[in-house]
């Protein structure tokens, strides 16, 4: 995707999840709604969420490409790489750099990521593996970027 289309789509998801925000009822950040699970390999972060049916979910920024395993259930997901797609369990995908994504749960749904940290402090590993603003993706973070974009 180019350079422009990808921008474009990066607003689009930015903007939907400020007009979001606004209604009543919205929850921010980890909610007893989508609990998650914390696993802990040499070097290895697994992150596992449920997702109810009917759920909308907007994620974070991740810095760096990833592993991911939908192992239950349907998603409708929006993202700047791959626009609008129905990904269905059982599925691996690769998320690349950058990767921020909105989910809407056709279906109850488990959703794993994998990451490389040798860090078991779940603050400490946001820190490391999400960025607030893709303005905030470091120089190394922007090189994978143009490398998997």
């Amino acid at each position: 995707m180019n350079t422009e289309l990808k921008e474009n789509a990066r607003a689009k998801i930015e903007k939907f999840e400020k007009v979001f925000a606004q209604y009543p009822g919205v929850k921010h950040g980890d909610m007893d709604e989508c609990p998650l699970t914390h696993k802990f390999a040499d070097g290895v972060y697994v992150r596992e969420i449920f997702i109810p049916a009917d759920t909308l979910v907007v994620g974070k920024i991740h810095r760096h490409s990833h592993p991911n395993f939908l192992m239950k259930g349907k998603v409708a997901v929006y993202t700047e790489d791959g626009g609008s797609q129905i990904l269905e369990a059982p599925l691996s995908i690769i998320s690349p750099a950058g990767t921020k994504r909105v989910v809407y749960a056709i279906e109850d749904t488990v959703w794993i990521t994998v990451h490389v940290t040798e860090e078991t402090d779940l603050d400490k590993i946001e820190e490391v593996v999400i960025a607030k603003t893709y303005n905030e993706l470091t120089h190394d973070d922007k090189e994978e970027l143009l490398w998997h974009g």
